[in-house]
């Protein structure tokens, strides 16, 4: 089969033939139908990581935002069959811990991220294994496609579980999204469909036109005005409620933190790059002082899948118009490359394998 392969770290990822992967007993193989292009997939593309122990090895098959059709099922398998279709999560959990057990699967204490290490092959592939399958795989509703579920897969749950159950979104509330790659029109999108007030600030303008085009009452070209968080604060007379870094690196979050009034909260979305190697300044006695909230949000957890299923079937929320652009396998090299410049307006995702 045909799969996209990194052979050598911030080099393009070959695309070649390798071999059909065969289940073992608790898993299925997913014949891939979409799977979007991540940012995540850039960091792993890049050798980042290695700071928290999770450098992505050469030889890995990228690709963790799947949705496809299982083609074979392994002897223990019993909610699956051939045929299904499926979602998979990137956070692949062994359904067994604590965190499991109390349906926060992504925080699983021997997660297993799809794509991102040696023992889950990627989606970046004609088919993927998935293990613990009874657990990880999500039936798909005939109302949500493929390519739709491909932007479901992680920026989009990844924004949703961000801001409905991190930063606890109230109507009302005014929510300064930092970075409007995937992640951060996914939470625009979401934080409008919600009731929230958006604030879109990013630094090209491609990028802030498609956020009004998703429901961002206010733009901010960070590359325009001297100071993000001030032009933030005079929008929402005194801070925001929530403040979203969507990105990563040192300056969009502290601008996150900085743009929040007394009692707002930060959530964390953007993983950082070698530059950060996780470690970012803080302004900690103004967030002491004015109550300020900082949050982790990773992936969502899988029990709140029927409840973003619902929503889409309502048409409350259209991952649809996050997509920006279906493409080949043969063309994920060169879109990943792409994302050095920031170049991507939307999520890509390979249709056709």
């Amino acid at each position: 089969m045909r799969a996209a392969v990194l052979e050598e770290h911030g080099e393009p990822l070959a695309v070649k033939d390798v071999d059909y992967p065969e289940p073992t007993a608790d898993q299925v193989i997913v014949e891939t139908e979409a799977c979007g292009v991540c940012r995540s997939d850039w960091h792993a593309w890049q050798g980042d990581w290695s700071w928290i122990g999770a450098g992505v090895p050469e030889g890995q098959i990228l690709g963790h935002e799947p949705a496809g059709i299982v083609s074979a099922v392994g002897e223990d398998v019993e909610t699956l069959e051939e045929g299904d279709r499926v979602a998979v999560p990137f956070h692949l959990g062994d359904g067994t811990c604590t965190h499991c057990r109390e349906g926060r699967a992504n925080n699983c204490e021997t997660v297993i991220p799809l794509g991102l290490t040696e023992f889950a092959p990627g989606a970046f592939a004609e088919a993927f294994p998935v293990r613990e399958a009874d657990f990880n795989c999500v039936k798909l509703p005939d109302e949500v496609d493929f390519a739709e579920m491909a932007g479901l897969g992680c920026r989009f749950m990844t924004a949703y579980h961000a801001l409905a159950d991190r930063a606890d979104l109230r109507p009302g509330d005014w929510v300064a999204v930092h970075g409007c790659g995937g992640v951060g029109l996914s939470a625009i999108h979401i934080a409008q469909a919600l009731g929230a007030h958006p604030i879109a600030i990013d630094v090209l303008d491609s990028k802030l036109e498609r956020a009004e085009e998703l429901g961002a009452v206010e733009t901010i070209n960070g590359a325009d005005v001297d100071s993000t968080p001030q032009e933030v604060q005079a929008i929402t007379d005194g801070g925001a409620d929530v403040s979203i870094d969507a990105l990563g690196i040192a300056e969009t979050c502290q601008n996150s933190v900085n743009s929040l009034g007394t009692r707002g909260s930060h959530v964390q979305v953007g993983l950082t790059t070698g530059e950060e190697q996780g470690q970012i300044e803080l302004p900690v006695d103004v967030m002491t002082m004015q109550e300020i909230d900082f949050h982790g949000s990773f992936g969502m957890p899988l029990v709140r899948y029927e409840e973003l299923f619902n929503l889409i079937a309502q048409g409350t929320l259209e991952p649809g118009k996050i997509i920006g652009e279906t493409l080949s396998l043969e063309e994920a090299p060169e879109t990943l490359a792409s994302m050095d410049d920031y170049e991507t307006v939307g999520i890509p995702v390979i249709t056709e394998f």
